[in-house]
């Protein structure tokens, strides 16, 4: 693989492949080190993250932040981005073409070029985009092995902050993965 974490990212911000470009602000490629050994795949940018460029910012990312410390791993050692590098207006959920879109033209690739050990699975729609799968229910606090690659499968934070039941379930994820990092 020829191409750099930063040529893709600048790429992913003149990405007009799918119609999510045309009532966003910026695109949000992703931030941390080109090294790490843990990636964090969310859903889609915010309203915070659309107006800065950077990923969890808002509530959610808070939230991130609280259960990255439990499990007792640095933001600044991950890196972050989302399933879609665009914002979807009126904050619907993502379409099924243009989570395709998005994973076949830049998260493979940020995968292949950061090659982390393990991707944290935020939600039903990252799980959706990466492995195919839909149901966080059962699958939430464990860490599968698909295509050469770990995940470990989590609630997306937005849902903890709006629901205690999956904040609990989320914190207790975090207390599990500790263990496994």
């Amino acid at each position: 693989m020829t191409e750099t974490l930063f040529s893709l990212s600048e790429q992913i911000r003149r990405c007009t492949a799918c119609p999510l470009y045309k009532k966003s602000t910026l695109a949000v490629p992703g931030e941390g080190p080109k090294n790490a050994k843990i990636m964090v795949v969310g859903e889609a940018p915010g309203e915070e993250e659309d107006r800065t460029g950077k990923t969890f910012m808002g509530k959610a990312g808070k939230f991130l932040d609280k259960m990255l410390e439990i499990a007792d791993i640095k933001r600044n050692d991950v890196f972050i981005t989302n399933a879609v590098k665009h914002r979807p207006y009126e904050n619907r959920n993502p379409k099924v073409g243009e989570l395709k879109t998005c994973k076949e033209l830049w998260l493979d690739q940020q995968i292949e070029i950061i090659k982390p050990e393990l991707i944290i699975v935020l939600g039903r729609i990252a799980l959706k985009s990466l492995l195919n799968e839909t149901d966080v229910k059962y699958l939430h606090g464990k860490v599968i092995g698909r295509n050469k690659q770990k995940y470990f499968v989590t609630y997306h934070p937005s849902a903890a902050l709006r629901f205690p039941k999956i904040r609990a379930e989320m914190e207790k994820d975090f207390k599990k993965l500790k263990k496994f990092v």
